[in-house]
C-alpha cells in the first residue's frame, strides 16, 4: 500500500455564512419569480430598484397569526402597526383582514383616519401627543395610552375642556427577563409607578381606565417574556378589580415578535431559531388564561405586532452596477440598491439572491451599495456567485420599516409595486422625481433667478 503524503494543515477564517459539520452551503437558489411574475419583468417594466409587496402572503400571514390567538382565547385583536409599514395600500390590506390602526403620532392618526378606520378602533401610543391630537382622539372615542405623567395631566385637560371623557390605558414598563430592558416608555411596574398612575385616573370623573398595555421590546426571540408580561398586567388587572370594583376591556400585550431575518451577528439563521405564532400564542394566553382574573370579565387580548405580519411580503428587487476587487483581493459587487432603501441592513443579514440562473463558482463577497458612503454595505461577507453587470438580485423579507425608516438620499426613492391576489402588479407608490423633490423647497427672493 502506498504511503500517503503529508499535507500540511491549514487553517482558514470564515468571513461568511453560516458553518455547521458538513461545511459550507455553496449555492444559492435563485429567485427568478415573485407570486409566478418573472422579476425580469418586473424590472424591465418598473424600473430598478423597485419594491415588490405580495398581497397573497400579508393576507396568508394575517390569518396564521390570527388562528394562532383565535383557536387559544376567544376574543383577540390585532391593530396593525402603521410605524411598521404605512403604505395606504398596506393599510388597507389589513383593515379589510379586519384589523385595527395602531398609531405613534398625529401624522399616523390622521392617516389611519383616510383609510377609513373608525375613531373608535384606533389605538393612540407613544410618547408625543400633542394636545391637538389627544383632542382629536377623545373627540373620536380613540383608545389612548398614557405614557408618561405629564401626558396624564394634559389628557385630563383637554378632556375636561373638551366635555368629553377620554378612554385611555397605561403603558407598563417592566422586568420581563430581556435585557436591555425596555424602560423608556411607560410607567414601571416594579416602581409601584404603574400602580401609582392608575390611583390617579381611577377617580378623576374625565377618564376612563379601559385597559393595559406593555411593549417589552423588539425582536424577542423568547416567548416565555410574553407570558411574564401578561401575568404581571393581570395581577394589575386584579388589583384593579379589587380596590376599584373596576374590570379593564383588554390587555394589549404589544408588539416585538421576531421575523424570519437573521440578526446580524447570530450563529444560526433566523428561519431556524424564529419562534412561531403558535409559540408566542401558547405564551401570552396560557398566562392569561391562568391568571387570577375572574371569569365573567376575562379582557380582550389586544396584539400591535408588525414586523412578524410583514416581513416575508416584502422583496427589493435590484441591478448589479460593477465588479470590484478590494485592496487584499476579495470580490466585492455594488449594486442599485443602498442602505437608504434598506435601512434594516444596519441589523439584519438579509436574504439576497441572483434573479437568474448562474454559475456555481462562489466566492467570499462584500456587497455594496451605490452611494458615496463608506458605510454603504448591504452584506460584509457572503458566498456569492459571480454576476455580470446588468444582472439583477432579489432580496427578500425587507416588508417592515424599510418603507418607512428609507431616506431620500443622493439618490430617489423608486417605485413600490403591489402583486394583487388575481396575480396583477399594482403601482402603490409612485417613484420620486426632480419635481416631488422640489415641491417643498422655497427660495429666497434673492436667490431667485432675475
Amino acid at each position: 500500500m502506498e504511503k500517503l503524503k503529508f499535507e500540511r494543515p491549514v487553517i482558514s477564517k470564515i468571513n461568511a455564512g453560516v458553518p455547521d459539520k458538513f461545511g459550507m452551503r455553496t449555492f444559492i437558489n435563485p429567485v427568478t419569480q415573485i407570486d409566478g411574475i418573472p422579476v425580469k419583468d418586473i424590472i424591465d417594466q418598473y424600473g430598478s430598484p423597485v419594491y415588490v409587496i405580495s398581497e397573497k402572503t400579508l393576507r396568508s400571514v394575517y390569518q396564521e397569526a390570527l388562528h394562532a390567538f383565535t383557536t387559544r382565547y376567544p376574543k383577540v385583536q390585532f391593530a396593525w402597526s402603521y410605524k411598521t409599514n404605512y403604505l395606504n395600500a398596506v393599510c388597507r390590506i389589513y383593515h379589510q383582514e379586519g384589523s385595527w390602526a395602531e398609531v405613534v403620532s398625529g401624522f399616523e392618526y390622521n392617516k389611519a383616519i383616510d383609510n377609513g378606520v373608525p375613531g373608535n378602533k384606533i389605538i393612540f401610543n407613544g410618547p408625543d401627543k400633542s394636545a391637538g391630537d389627544l383632542k382629536k382622539a377623545i373627540e373620536n372615542g380613540s383608545l389612548i395610552h398614557i405614557d408618561h405623567f405629564d401626558e396624564l395631566y394634559d389628557c385630563i385637560q383637554v378632556a375636561k375642556d373638551a366635555g368629553k371623557k377620554a378612554k385611555i390605558a397605561i403603558r407598563v414598563n417592566m422586568d420581563t427577563g430581556i435585557y436591555p430592558q425596555w424602560d423608556r416608555f411607560g410607567c414601571n411596574y416594579e416602581n409601584g409607578e404603574a400602580w401609582d398612575a392608575i390611583n390617579k385616573i381611577m377617580p378623576d370623573e374625565s377618564l376612563e381606565l379601559t385597559g393595559l398595555h406593555t411593549h417589552i421590546g423588539t425582536y424577542i426571540m423568547t416567548p416565555a417574556a410574553y407570558a411574564v408580561a401578561t401575568s404581571k398586567l393581570a395581577q394589575l388587572a386584579v388589583r384593579i378589580e379589587k380596590k376599584y370594583s373596576h374590570h379593564i376591556r383588554y390587555i394589549d400585550l404589544g408588539g416585538g415578535f421576531a421575523s424570519k431575518n437573521t440578526l446580524k451577528g447570530a450563529y444560526l439563521p433566523g428561519t431556524d431559531t424564529c419562534p412561531s405564532f403558535d409559540d408566542y400564542a401558547e405564551a401570552i394566553t396560557g398566562a392569561l388564561n391562568n391568571s387570577d382574573i375572574e371569569y365573567g370579565h376575562m379582557p380582550a387580548l389586544f396584539l400591535e405586532t408588525g414586523r412578524a405580519l410583514i416581513d416575508d411580503a416584502g422583496y427589493l428587487l435590484g441591478t448589479v452596477l460593477a465588479n470590484k476587487r478590494l485592496a487584499n483581493g476579495r470580490r466585492s459587487l455594488i449594486i442599485d440598491i443602498g442602505v437608504n432603501l434598506l435601512f434594516t441592513s444596519f441589523w439584519y443579514e438579509h436574504n439576497i439572491a441572483p434573479a437568474q440562473y448562474h454559475q456555481n463558482d462562489y466566492e467570499d463577497t462584500t456587497i455594496y451599495g451605490p452611494l458615496c458612503m463608506n458605510i454603504d454595505v448591504i452584506r460584509a461577507a457572503i458566498m456569492f456567485p459571480s454576476l455580470n453587470k446588468g444582472d439583477h438580485v432579489v432580496i427578500s423579507r425587507i416588508g417592515a420599516y424599510n418603507m418607512t425608516q428609507w431616506l431620500q438620499f443622493i439618490t430617489y426613492r423608486p417605485r413600490v409595486v403591489l402583486i394583487n391576489m388575481k396575480g396583477e402588479v399594482e403601482v402603490i407608490r409612485e417613484q420620486e422625481t426632480n419635481e416631488t423633490m422640489n415641491m417643498l423647497d422655497v427660495v429666497p427672493k434673492h436667490l431667485k433667478r432675475s
